[in-house]
């Protein structure tokens, strides 16, 4: 891989981990919100849709991160 290429990979890579940084953030005023529902509430539509967020935006993260491993096994890439 050319000089070129890696340097947009490295590229891409930093622009991954903002957007992680930024759904770590999204998720974490989700789960206060969340967290901060009153417990006779946590059965309710509006309990069980922000649980349901905080799992999705769990997966993007996780997801963020399968991509970040798969870019940095080319090899000259970090």
């Amino acid at each position: 891989m050319n000089i070129l290429r890696r340097k947009r990979l490295a590229e891409i890579l930093s622009s991954i981990e903002d957007l992680k940084s930024d759904l770590e953030d999204v998720l974490s005023e989700e789960e206060e919100y969340r967290d901060n529902i009153p417990e006779n509430l946590q059965g309710s539509t509006r309990y069980e849709v922000a649980d349901e967020a905080c799992d999705s935006i769990q997966s993007a993260i996780d997801a963020l991160d399968e991509a970040t491993d798969y870019i940095t096994e080319i090899e000259g890439v970090e």
